[in-house]
């Protein structure tokens, strides 16, 4: 399959929150191109509920926000990254607002609620429980605006294109044929990779494209043991798996186990209010002891009209599977929610690679350390992705007019022979090894079984695909066995990584891992090294 070249300054792949904040960032200065894997709203910042953190109330100071922060990150965040995201967020929040993003209000002042791990109320929401949505419209909204930016649906990033440690370009597929998109420099925003496990909040997309590619390039990830398992997600035979954000626990939801009994006390001193990884373990820990695929979401206690308002979305869902939250328990368990670890950059984005930039879910600034706080995301998908944009235009300027190689028309090599019903097989096992194995509580027996099964599909990442579903597995592969192997290198329990046999924290516990090509996976410096 030969196929075709275009040019442009700038090439961001992802058109998440912070793909689109890097666009907007670059859009007044040059030409920019956007690619979205699936449709232009498809992203995991439209399924974001929770809301967004920010210190802009009253009651709370950015020096709190940070201290909040890094309590949850367990000792691994990198506190300047931390510092960052802190201060410069009420900047950016406000610039969304004279944008047109509605944040709730009380009369004529901004709402904020409390969530997990938070010592102050400082989480907008929009319509209750749809902030992503609320974002991802308004940015959207200001891309458009710009006739210097191209937007690209359907468009799948097979590998970025890389000579002498510079990165200048992606393949990518469209219309079942090949492009090779050269740029001054591209902007990973790709997302998360919650779909190499069976049970996931994140939406079909999040396969671990952007991070898979990278490594592949040569780009150094980073933490990539670090998952965020959401407590609470509906648990229905005939239901997604949908999630309950965690502002419900917020607003005074209880938990219960499955004889109606309070479990959070016994656990956590902040009780419902603990940390995600600590309120993850302890469900698991209850459905363990009293046998169960699940526990209870309790809100029948909260006052009936405010639920509906609070959760209208939330609250419609549940009703299409026969569950009115305002009567009754809600059956819930955990869910892959959340990847800390990454591509590996600076404060602007900036990877290993010359040329080559990443933020949000895609990326690893250290921010969250080994647990990320809730409703911080979309915020660092906010700031980070402005710091990128300006990153990669500073990049530029200095980089001049001259050194660009000849181009190249892209030609697909012989495809792989797998069918169709083959690749989704491997895809349903795939993710059950990893749910299985290498989720929530893991061992090194646990983790050498997983790793032995990746072996047996090792073949499979160097084969070529003319399709998206074949193309996701190898991703999805990749990013597995870079989990499975930082997984096993930490010897020890901190933060979302947890080990039944190494409880404690081990030696090393300080220092990030790190994976790159050719290197396999190795210890990096300390949190602040």
């Amino acid at each position: 399959m030969d196929g075709s070249v275009e040019r442009t300054d700038f090439l961001v792949i992802g058109g998440g929150v912070a793909g689109l904040r890097a666009a907007i960032e670059l859009a007044p200065h040059a030409e920019v191109v956007v690619l979205t894997k699936a449709e232009p709203t498809e992203s995991s910042t439209g399924y974001a509920q929770g809301g967004v953190a920010v210190a802009l109330s009253d009651e709370d100071e950015v020096g709190i926000h940070y201290e909040d922060t890094v309590r949850a990150g367990d000792g691994l965040c990198k506190e300047e990254a931390v510092r960052v995201l802190v201060e410069e967020g009420p900047q950016y929040i406000l610039e969304l607002i004279s944008w047109g993003a509605e944040f709730d209000r009380e009369g004529s002042r901004l709402s904020f609620t409390k969530e997990a791990a938070h010592s102050r109320k400082r989480i907008l929401h929009s319509r209750g429980d749809s902030t992503g949505r609320e974002i991802e419209r308004v940015l959207i909204n200001k891309v458009r605006r710009f006739p210097s930016v191209k937007r690209y649906a359907f468009a799948f990033t097979l590998d970025l294109i890389v000579t002498e440690d510079r990165c200048i370009g992606a393949t990518v597929l469209m219309d079942k044929r090949l492009v090779n998109i050269y740029a001054k420099a591209v902007i990973l925003a790709t997302g998360g990779a919650g779909q190499i496990f069976s049970r996931t909040t994140n939406p079909p997309i999040s396969t671990g494209d952007g991070m898979a590619i990278a490594y592949r390039a040569g780009a150094i990830l980073m933490d990539m043991e670090f998952i965020q398992f959401h407590p609470t997600t509906l648990y229905h035979p005939s239901a997604p798996q949908f999630l309950l954000s965690e502002a419900m626990r917020g607003e005074g939801a209880v938990l219960r186990n499955i004889h109606g009994e309070q479990f959070m006390q016994r656990y956590h001193e902040m009780a419902d209010l603990a940390p995600r990884d600590v309120v993850t373990r302890a469900i698991i820990s209850e459905m363990v002891r009293t046998q169960s695929r699940h526990v209870y979401l309790d809100l029948r206690h909260l006052d009936k009209d405010f639920v509906k308002e609070r959760f209208p979305r939330i609250y419609s869902t549940c009703l299409q599977f026969d569950i009115d939250i305002t009567e009754d328990l809600i059956p819930v368990s955990p869910a892959a929610h959340y990847i800390m670890g990454g591509v590996r950059t600076d404060l602007d984005g900036r990877t290993n690679l010359k040329g080559l930039f990443a933020a949000g879910e895609v990326a690893c600034t250290g921010v969250h350390g080994a647990n990320r706080l809730a409703s911080n995301s979309l915020l660092e998908g906010i700031v980070f992705g402005a710091r990128a944009g300006k990153g990669a235009m500073r990049y530029v300027e200095a980089l001049g007019t001259g050194g660009y190689p000849a181009e190249e028309r892209p030609r697909l090599k012989e495809t792989a022979n797998l069918g169709i019903s083959e690749i989704e097989k491997m895809r349903s096992v795939l993710r059950r090894v990893m749910w299985n194995k290498v989720g929530i509580i893991r061992c090194e027996r646990s983790l050498v079984s997983a790793r032995r099964c990746l072996g047996e599909w090792e073949r499979v990442k160097g084969m070529n695909f003319d399709n998206q579903r074949g193309l996701e597995l190898k991703n999805m592969l990749t990013v597995a066995g870079l989990i499975v192997e930082s997984a096993l290198l930490r010897k020890g329990s901190v933060g979302a990584h947890y080990r039944s046999d190494f409880k404690e924290r081990g030696e090393d516990w300080q220092r990030h891992t790190l994976c790159q090509k050719d290197k396999g996976v190795y210890w990096g410096g300390s949190c602040e090294g």
